[in-house]
């Protein structure tokens, strides 16, 4: 087993890999940017190496520098956590040339399904079911009209490397195709170096279902259920849970087994997650793989009882898998929430700057993957996730009042966060019933606005409390330890 793992991100996902190599004794080793000198993660990694300047391509994604801080504090193996590097398969590639063991897949998995229609050809070799469309990519718009024909409108165009829904349009009829093509190609060549795109069919109503899997260098591989990400704003997943309400005991089994067969064609090691479409019918089609660890996989520890990361390590470390598919059992359901610092009032703008109080909720059956704390300054250069809030619980009604009670009582005063919007999901009648198609914010949300007050005026509380200033300041300078509030005992906030 390793003695000593870097940890080559940030924030809550930093965190969570710190706390699984704590539990195995394993030292950590944090690396940050001139931005992160006091994020929690570089406060809580054993070691931590400072990489650069903010800007991600300085430090995050500077691959000579992470690989360097690995050298220079002894570190065994590298998590690549998600996001940045994460689906880097030149930086697995160097982790390797350098003696450094990646806690991942390898360097050629990631490359094949780094390129989507190179993974759709690869699926479709493998027999299992993918979307109607192209298996390779092109910009000829008289080859590509020619497919659209052959498939039927409505198709989707789709950069073929990256993902997140940048290089994405949907064309309803001919007319509309050419001008897709040029701008989902331009957009994608923006967003990932390269713009070629290709075509498949667009499944109207669709959920979007995903299968976790493990696989080890011994050539066992075992699937953990499903997740369903359906509730997503501009293609982006806020909202996931398990088990899907669309999902029963024969699909799933089914779902499994092609998630395990796309692994087993693309030999897959460590944890990963094939992503499907699933349609009105319960068709199933193969939609991508998630080369990493995925920011909802919480969920899936929830009701399984398996610690994702620790099997990550674990199997980076050439250790074979001791479970079998029928020793992986699910017990009740869960949820996950992002909390992201965003203004859901103001079309979802970036919400950076300090946090003056923090509240996190607790309580039976809730989790809070968090990386920041209070008096921290959310920075603008990354993704402005802050936490992500977990609840489990016997069903999937007392799950919901769950993670109604705990986005109540979770306040962050300082700068803006969804959880009212996420509230007002959890608690509608379409989510209840388990309507949750990708299209669901848009026809049940289409113009939300809040119905209470901004939590932000709970600070008047302060005044009324006498807890201004001085209070407020000591605060701030005492960043995440423990202070005495009246809002720790407040419960649901209320003015």
């Amino acid at each position: 087993m390793f003695k000593k793992i870097l940890i080559a991100n940030r924030g809550e996902i930093a965190l969570r890999v710190m706390a699984a190599c704590r539990e195995m004794g394993i030292a950590t080793v944090g690396v940050y940017s001139e931005v992160d000198k006091s994020a929690l993660h570089t406060r809580t990694a054993d070691e931590a190496v400072f990489i650069g300047a903010s800007e991600p391509a300085e430090s995050y994604l500077n691959v000579e520098r992470i690989i360097d801080a690995a050298k220079q504090t002894g570190a065994e193996a590298i998590h690549p956590g998600y996001g940045f590097l994460a689906e880097n398969a030149d930086f697995a590639r160097a982790c390797q040339d350098n003696g450094i063991v990646f806690i991942g897949p390898p360097a050629k998995v990631i490359r094949d399904f780094g390129n989507k229609t190179v993974a759709r050809k690869m699926m479709v070799d493998g027999g299992v079911p993918v979307v109607p469309g192209m298996t390779e990519s092109n910009l000829d718009a008289k080859r590509v009209a020619a497919h659209a024909e052959e498939i039927g409108y409505p198709v989707l165009v789709k950069a073929a490397a990256g993902g997140g829904g940048k290089g994405m349009r949907i064309v309803n009829a001919p007319s509309e195709l050419a001008a897709a093509l040029e701008s989902a190609a331009s957009e994608a060549k923006a967003a990932f170096g390269d713009g070629s795109v290709y075509l498949e069919k667009y499944i109207t109503n669709p959920r979007h279902v995903e299968i976790q899997v493990l696989a080890d260098t011994h050539g066992n591989i075992i699937h953990l259920f499903e997740r369903e990400c359906s509730i997503q704003r501009r293609h982006q997943k806020i909202i996931e849970e398990t088990p899907s309400t669309a999902v029963n005991d024969e699909l799933r089994q089914k779902m499994g087994e092609a998630a395990v067969q796309a692994a087993a064609t693309a030999g897959y090691v460590n944890a990963g997650t094939v992503e499907f479409i699933l349609d009105e019918d319960g068709c199933f089609y193969f939609l991508e793989a998630n080369t990493r660890l995925q920011v909802e996989h919480p969920i899936t520890e929830m009701i399984t009882g398996i610690d994702l990361v620790r099997r990550q390590i674990e199997i980076a470390a050439g250790l074979p898998l001791d479970l079998k598919q029928e020793d992986v059992t699910a017990r009740g359901h869960a949820i996950e929430c992002r909390i992201y610092a965003e203004d859901p009032a103001n079309d979802f703008f970036p919400s950076p700057g300090k946090i003056v109080c923090l509240k996190e909720p607790t309580g039976p059956g809730i989790r809070n993957d968090c990386g920041v704390y209070q008096g921290f300054t959310v920075p603008v250069e990354y993704d402005p996730i802050l936490s992500k809030l977990v609840v489990h619980a016997e069903n999937r009604e007392a799950a919901i009042e769950r993670m109604k009670k705990a986005l109540a009582d979770y306040v962050v005063i300082g700068i803006k966060t969804p959880t009212q919007f996420l509230a007002d999901i959890i608690d509608s009648q379409p989510f209840r019933e388990g309507n949750t198609l990708t299209s669901f914010i848009d026809t049940y949300f289409p113009s939300w606005e809040p119905t209470l007050p901004d939590k932000d005026l709970a600070a008047l509380a302060f005044i009324a409390d006498g807890m201004a200033g001085k209070r407020v300041a000591d605060a701030v300078a005492e960043g995440p330890a423990e202070i005495p509030l009246p809002w720790q005992t407040l419960g649901h906030w209320r003015l």
